[in-house]
């Protein structure tokens, strides 16, 4: 079962001295180009399949989309692959936007 993280559990966590998890981007490029995250890994979801080696299965791995729902999607995939340290960030970048970081770009 994939964990939910709200953006500032996840905030809190990167702020921490808690080894960080991999941040894995799952959003468009173009997203991208509108606000990110510092130390993500991007890999748009439908190439997940073929880039699992880009990820560290024995790593917490935080998957992040715009709403939250692609990252589901993906979390649970990884979930299904062995991956047991999936997190879904709950509301995505945009939940990010509106209560962590004010000055971060909303689409």
């Amino acid at each position: 079962m994939v964990r939910q993280v709200t953006v500032r559990e996840l905030s809190a966590l990167l702020e921490s001295q808690a080894p960080t998890p991999q941040l894995l981007d799952v959003r468009e490029p173009w997203e991208l180009g509108i606000c990110r995250l510092d130390g993500i890994t991007h890999i748009p979801m439908r190439e997940v399949p073929s880039a699992l080696d880009e990820l560290e299965p024995q790593r917490p791995v935080v998957v992040i989309c715009h709403h939250g729902i692609r990252s589901q999607q993906v979390a649970l995939y990884l979930d299904h692959q062995g991956f047991r340290q999936v997190l879904n960030l709950q509301g995505g970048m945009d939940a990010w936007a509106r209560e962590v970081d004010a000055a971060m770009h909303i689409y």
